[in-house]
């Protein structure tokens, strides 16, 4: 079992020609469920902020437009994510098996990036020896 985790979230973008990532937030959690648990609020988090409700009061009238229909549903993508167990129970299985869990999904300008593994499965990936030299 692993039991440190490093949890990303990036916003990626063309700028001057070139792909730009930005991040967006970083959390090193001391548990399998803070990690699950960050991610699902990140996501949660993007999702308001990309499609947030129209009649808060703390928007001017008329500055939340909608969208064109053929815009990728980003904001749908991830809350459609953070509510499904099954993709959750995935995640956690694979984290917790040293695996890299990757979670992204784009609109026409840009990919939202959820990252997460395991601080263990790190330091034994720098710990292999890149060269074998045998005993004499």
């Amino acid at each position: 079992m692993h039991d440190e985790f490093l949890c990303h979230v990036t916003a990626y973008g063309i700028c001057g020609g070139r792909r730009v990532g930005v991040p967006l937030g970083s959390y090193r959690a001391p548990t399998l469920a803070l990690a699950m648990w960050w991610l699902r609020d990140r996501a949660s988090w993007i999702a308001e902020r990309l499609d947030p409700d129209p009649e808060a009061s703390y928007y001017p009238p008329n500055s939340v437009a909608p969208v064109a229909d053929t815009t990728p549903d980003v904001p749908g993508m991830l809350r459609a994510w953070c509510g499904d167990l099954t993709q959750q129970e995935l995640a956690a299985d694979l984290l917790a098996a040293g695996r890299l869990v990757r979670i992204a999904t784009s609109d026409d300008t840009t990919e939202y990036e959820l990252l997460a593994e395991s601080v263990d499965a790190l330091r034994m990936q720098r710990t292999i020896p890149l060269l074998t030299v045998p005993a004499a």
